[in-house]
Formats: C-alpha cells, structure tokens, sequence
C-alpha cells in the first residue's frame, strides 16, 4: 500500500488561523460548491493521513492555495482567514466545484495534428469524405503528401470501405493515406501504394493484413502493422509542426476541463511538450507513455531523459498493442465474429514471445498497459502479465488494460487476482452501440463493456476518452457512463452495467489518478494536494443525465492557475503551473 505524504492542513471543519500555515495563500477560491471527492472512493485506493470520511459527503466554500498546493479549505469566512495583503481572492459566485478530469488514454498530438491536416471525423458518406480531400487536394503543393483521418464507413449508408480508386478519383499525383476513425485500418492512393511498394505480390506483415479485390490486387485498405511500410514513405512533421499540434491539443484540453492526461504520442511529441514547458506554456499534466516494443535500451534512455518527479511532465507506462479494434474487426476474439464467422480478429503476437518481452520491461520496473479490446487479446494480456509477476519484488505493479470492450466471464476473476486496471473509455459505446451486438452475439455483448462489472468485482477503474478517436470532452463519457444510451437517449446498451455518477466521476479523476500511481497526489481536493479543478455550469451529480451533456466548462486550474476560463468568469492572466516535485 502506497503512503501517503502528511497533508499540510488537519481535515476538519474546525477554526483555521494563519499560524497554523507558514506563509500566506497565494490565491484564495471562495463561494464555491466544492464536491471534494466522490463518495465511492473503493477500498483499494489508500486513504491520506489524517483521513475524515465525513469530507466525501460533504461540499465545502472555499480553497487556499499555495505553491501550487491546496493548503485549506473549508468555510468562507474561516479559509480566508488565512489571506494577506498580497493574497489574489477569486470568487466562483457558487458554481460547481470538482477535481480535474484526468483522461487515462489520449492521442493528444493526433488531436492537434488532426486540426492540421484533413479531418475526416463525422463524414456522413463517401462523398464527403472525397469532398473534404478534394478541398486540400486544390491547395497542396506539387507531390506533397495529403494526409488526415477520422473516416468510418459505419456511418455510411453501405457501409462499404473506401478504395485507392475512389481516392484517385480526388488526389491527382498526391500521395495520400487516411486512417479510420479508430487508427486501425487505413485506406491509401494508388501513388502512396507505389511508394511504398505495395503490389499484389505483397505478402501481409505479422499482425497485419492488406485487402485484395477480386483481381487480387490491392484495394488500398491497410490493417493493423500493414500501415508501417508506407507510413515510413511519409515526411515527418518538422519540430515546429510538432509544437503546433500539442498547443492546438493543450487548447483543447483546458476547454473541456482537463487537468491531467495519460498520453500515447510520438518521442517527437513529448519533445515538444517539453519546450512548452521550459516556455511556462504547458498548461496540462502529462505522462507519456513510451512504446512498449522499444529495446530496453531505449526505454531507459526516455525514462531518464526528464525527472520523474516533475509534477506537470514526465514519461510513464508502457503501451503495446495485443490487438485492433471492434469497429474494424480486428480485435482479437476467442472466437469468430457473429456477422464474420470466418474472422476471429488479428492478434499482434505470438505468446510465448509477448511473456519473454513483458516479464523483461518488468523486472527493470516498468509499468505495462496493453491495448486490448477483444476478449482473446484481454486474455494475452492477462497470461503475459501473470508470466512476468514473479520477475519483481514489487507487490503494487498496478498491471493495465488499455479499452476492456469484451471480456471472457471467466477472465474477471484473473483482472482481480493480479490487480489489473481497467483502462476503459465509456464515449466509445456511444458510437459502437450501433453495431457491437451484431458483431459479437448477444451473449458476449452481455460483458461488453463491463464498467458495473468490474466496478463491482473491485478490480481498479480508469476512464479516458482515447481522444481524437472521441471528442476531448468528458462529459460524453460521464452520460454514457450512468446511462448506457446514445447522446438522443433513443437507444440503450445493456443497462445493467451503468454506474452511478458519484462512481462515474471517480473513474475520470482519482481513479486515473491511481492507474498512474499519483492518487496521493491529486485526483480529490483535500489539503496538501494539487490544486487542480475545474468550475462548471452546472452541478452534474445532481441533473438529469441528459444534462450531462450540456455541461460547459467555466474555469479550469491546474496548480491554483486559471488555465482557462471563459470570457463572463475570466480573470487576470496568471503564469503557468510552475513544475512541483512530488
């Protein structure tokens, strides 16, 4: 069990005074409605020193804050008790008060790439989407590559995926690759296919597939690892590109309320972030996740490239990927699709060679996620990390599961023996309701997406948005969560495995918090946390669900800095979170 760091402040509701605080807050939040933490904080999250249950019951007025650190709160009257002169005092006029959303799984440099390049999300057909590529194509220089992502053909009419041919139809001599929505299959140009040397000879990669027409040569439509030769032939983006899209992201992020993320970007990306940084110019915390299938040597070289104990960046778990996705149907299942009885998804690798290279990163003490959505690329995840157990000393691994969409009934039981987090994003069934069932039967639908499942057999919950796959927005998830329903509350999803809200903001906040070993420090607004929290429109524990998704976002603070506030709350500018160590 993790100990936690004696808080600066007693938990109660007795007199504050500031004798009892060395130095006065620099900043004070008062007549707030401040939720401090859910309610439903389970039992294998270690409670702080000092601890009062009474406070996740309760709402308390105002917030002091020092050196980015909560160091009261309480009462009106009695937290500004503590204030001095040079004491800033900002009033949140009795709005909603809660623990940033900390995002357990986000793109954030696709997010702001997709801004850069062709944006294909929420194309309502083929045409459209040749419409928008057409639009760039104009504009492009001569031979440059056209790039973007976000199409999916299960919004389509047909429902038939795209071809080389319908995209000559549009690109002229541009090279050209687009990703589906979920990243998984991408569909590419003739003149990207013969970049790449992609021919009808082509043999498919391990854990990749290439599509054939009834000719036998390529349709342009790449699977899982088929992408990796021809994504080589693309120029990489430039430093300066780089820096872009993460501010475009980092917008994006304060907007919606996010005041941590859990990050899969390119080495290039956290670069970035780290110029930001040295520009008091990163405005989100961010753990970044490094490529699981990197040599150790590598990962040693990233792990120590930035202190670990810088509060606003540094690099965390290790990603690999056991499979792809639903909506592709190249998750791995155990067995075949119900509506593709010749197809059981394609698993990335063989096991015995995915326990040898687990039980390695292991023992030089990495902590592992693995993407995993069909319930046979769960169960590789599970025996690997079973494999590699006894290669620590370690007792708290804190082993993850990266999307969780369909488990084997049996397999909960190992999730709980070995303590694996399950790393889910709830927005994603707003999209796949529409076709999950058909694609896996009824009864593996009935642990599809098993949030009350897992929550229930007290296996560790952590909710993402696996942006910009979903929108950045986190009160999609938070609805979807507590209803199982689409966003017009038209159709449901098996509403057995629905939560409630207190359990649902628990899963976006500390229990993110705890998938990345940082529950004892941020996550639930109690003093000697991080100030990190988020002012909203409206008081979301308390309105119907619909209402959910209405919510807008009125002040974001990350170490007592306002980050983003729209323009009725905003005050005067502030400096970014300056680093903290732990």
């Amino acid at each position: 069990m993790k100990i936690f760091p004696a808080v600066l402040m007693v938990l109660t509701m007795a007199s504050l005074s500031s004798a009892q605080i060395k130095n006065p807050p620099e900043v004070i939040f008062i007549n707030g409605d401040i939720y401090v933490s859910s309610p439903n904080v389970p039992n294998y999250v270690a409670r702080p020193q000092d601890f009062n249950p009474a406070w996740l019951a309760k709402r308390v007025q105002a917030i002091a804050v020092l050196r980015g650190k909560i160091v009261a709160i309480g009462a009106n009257a009695e937290v500004q008790k503590l204030k001095a002169e040079s004491t800033q005092v900002i009033d949140l006029h009795g709005r909603f008060v809660m623990p940033g959303f900390n995002d357990a799984h986000a793109h954030l440099a696709s997010g702001g790439f997709e801004k850069l390049d062709i944006d294909l999300v929420g194309s309502k057909s083929l045409d459209e989407m040749k419409q928008r590529i057409a639009a760039r194509a104009k504009t492009a220089a001569p031979g440059e590559w056209l790039v973007g992502r976000g199409w999916d053909h299960t919004l389509w009419a047909n429902q038939t995926l795209p071809t080389r041919s319908d995209l000559d139809a549009v690109t002229g001599d541009h090279p050209a690759i687009f990703s589906r929505v979920d990243g998984h299959i991408s569909v590419a140009n003739s003149a990207a296919l013969k970049a790449a040397n992609i021919t009808a000879q082509t043999p498919d990669p391990a854990g990749g597939k290439i599509d054939h027409d009834d000719q036998g040569e390529p349709t342009g439509i790449l699977r899982e690892t088929a992408v990796e030769d021809l994504s080589r032939k693309i120029p990489k983006p430039s430093a300066a590109q780089h820096k872009r899209a993460a501010e475009l992201a980092l917008q994006d992020a304060a907007r919606w309320g996010l005041t941590s993320a859990q990050d899969n970007s390119a080495w290039e990306d956290f670069l970035a972030y780290e110029e930001l940084e040295k520009e008091g110019k990163l405005t989100l915390r961010i753990s970044e996740w490094l490529p699981f299938d990197a040599t150790l040597e590598q990962l040693n070289h990233m792990r120590n490239h930035h202190p670990a104990d810088d509060s606003m960046l540094r690099t965390g778990m290790l990603k690999g990927f056991m499979d792809g996705s639903l909506g592709s149907r190249t998750a791995a299942m155990l067995a075949p699709y119900t509506d593709d009885p010749k197809n059981s998804g394609i698993p990335r690798y063989q096991q015995d060679a995915l326990n040898q290279k687990t039980a390695e990163r292991v023992k030089d003490d990495f902590q592992i996620g693995f993407h995993a959505i069909g319930d046979r690329g769960a169960r590789m995840a599970l025996e690997a990390f079973e494999f590699s157990r006894p290669q620590t000393a370690k007792i708290d691994i804190r082993y993850r599961i990266e999307h969780d969409q369909v488990v084997a009934p049996e397999d909960f039981k190992k999730y709980k023996e070995l303590g694996v987090i399950a790393s889910m994003q709830p927005n994603h069934l707003l999209t796949d309701m529409n076709w999950a069932e058909s694609h896996i039967g009824p009864e593996r639908a009935r642990h599809s997406y098993p949030w009350k499942e897992f929550w229930d057999a007290g296996i560790p919950l952590a909710f993402g948005t696996d942006y910009p796959v979903e929108p950045i927005t986190p009160f999609r998830g938070l609805y979807c969560a507590v209803t199982r329903k689409n966003e017009a509350g038209t159709k449901a999803y098996h509403p057995e495995q629905k939560l409630n809200i207190d359990q649902a903001i628990f899963a976006y906040t500390l229990g993110a918090a705890y998938a990345e070993f940082q529950e004892n420090v941020k996550g639930w607004l109690l003093p000697g946390m991080l100030a990190d929290f988020v002012v909203l429109d409206r008081d979301i524990t308390k309105v119907a669900p619909p209402q959910i998704l209405k919510t807008r976002v009125l002040r974001t603070v990350v170490g007592g800095q306002t980050v983003y506030a729209t323009a009725d709350v905003a005050s005067p500018a502030r400096p970014a979170p300056r680093r903290i160590k732990k």
